[in-house]
């Protein structure tokens, strides 16, 4: 019978140990960003509300190299990038939503944007880039896979949200940019003039990483080819720290940049381009109860009254015939531009706000 040599045994264990001790830390080297991420997710609100620090890089440099004509591309590129490989599943948003802008009494700006959707777990990402401005951004996690049963509560359960850079909703930047998305129920936007491709939460990322003023923002969306997510088309009001506020809007699949008449300006899901497409959409009655409240105050609002029209404009049980969502507003959010504060409601509980900031 063959002997075996105990040392030898010994010291091919402890390579082998080793090893693993390498590949996991090498592992742990390669997604530290990432697990910093994920330990960082905590839950606020029982209604489903989160909140994440992400702080590093997420690769949107690289994205905005190669872009994405469509949801796939967009997709693929965060599964390589930031799951490592792990599939997920991105759903396009079907939403209904208002947005404003207003001046408080203390001369500060405020951007105010409700949320509407079917069940929409939320999660406020406070993002700081290697090459961006940092920011902080409401992100529909039903956007990314999870559900009313799914949430991120368990270590496991926590991966998809590493794709929340690329699927904001709304949000504001340490230089007090803000941006809204809405939808419009019109034929989805397909820029093709050779230049990079950026998709409808993207467009978001971009602006929120890289622009500080309104014109800058413009500027910036001007340089990239639009290519709607999903079946629909979007607009975006964007606002700044110095009080502008500009609508954009895409017609024909050309850019429009609608600057208020006064001070303020608001939007839902109907088209404000005077020509072709005005008016075309839904929301008027929405619209109507925000342009009213604005008119009431001459645009100025603190916080609070910015907060009870939002609630004023909210949507209950309000069903769509066409895709059979049941409508609610899901956040409420005043986002104050002069001090880099939001406030939020979630799932219409009005009587509890909270409160962050980006110099918190």
């Amino acid at each position: 019978m063959e002997k075996k040599n105990p040392g030898l045994f010994k010291k091919f264990s402890l390579y082998i140990l080793i090893a693993v001790i390498i590949l996991v830390v090498g592992a742990g080297f390669a997604f530290r960003s990432e697990i910093i991420a994920m330990n960082s997710i905590e839950k606020v609100d029982d209604y489903g509300f989160y909140t994440m620090e992400y702080a590093g890089d997420y690769g949107f440099d690289e994205f905005l190299k190669v872009g994405a004509s469509n949801d796939q591309e967009l997709i693929d590129f965060v599964t390589k990038r930031l799951l490592k490989g792990i599939p997920i599943s991105i759903s396009p948003p079907t939403l209904n939503c208002s947005t404003f802008n207003a001046v408080t009494p203390d001369g500060e700006y405020i951007f105010g944007r409700n949320f509407d959707m079917g069940y929409s777990p939320g999660l406020l990402i406070h993002t700081k880039p290697v090459n961006g401005y940092e920011s902080i951004s409401m992100v529909n996690l039903g956007f990314v896979g999870y559900k009313e049963g799914y949430l991120p509560d368990r270590i496991f359960d926590k991966v998809l949200a590493l794709a929340a850079p690329y699927a904001p909703m709304d949000g504001m930047n340490e230089k007090g940019l803000a941006v809204g998305v809405l939808l419009l129920q019109d034929t989805p936007t397909m820029q093709d003039t050779e230049k990079v491709n950026i998709n409808t939460s993207t467009a978001i990322r971009l602006l929120l990483d890289k622009a500080a003023t309104v014109d800058e923002a413009v500027a910036l969306l001007k340089e990239y080819d639009m290519r709607s997510t999903g079946g629909g088309n979007y607009h975006y009001q964007i606002t700044d720290a110095q009080g502008n506020s500009v609508i954009v809007e895409y017609i024909n699949n050309e850019m429009q940049v609608l600057k208020p008449e006064t001070t303020y300006q608001a939007s839902t899901n109907f088209y404000l381009t005077p020509g072709e497409k005005y008016n075309f959409g839904d929301g008027q009655d929405r619209y109507e109860i925000v342009m009213t409240g604005l008119k009431e105050k001459d645009g100025v609002l603190n916080a609070e009254e910015g907060m009870k029209l939002l609630e004023a404009a909210k949507l209950v049980d309000c069903p769509d015939p066409k895709t059979g969502i049941m409508y609610n507003t899901q956040w409420s959010a005043v986002y104050n531009n002069s001090q880099k504060t939001v406030d939020l409601a979630i799932g219409q509980n009005y009587e509890k706000i909270y409160h962050f900031s980006l110099a918190e």
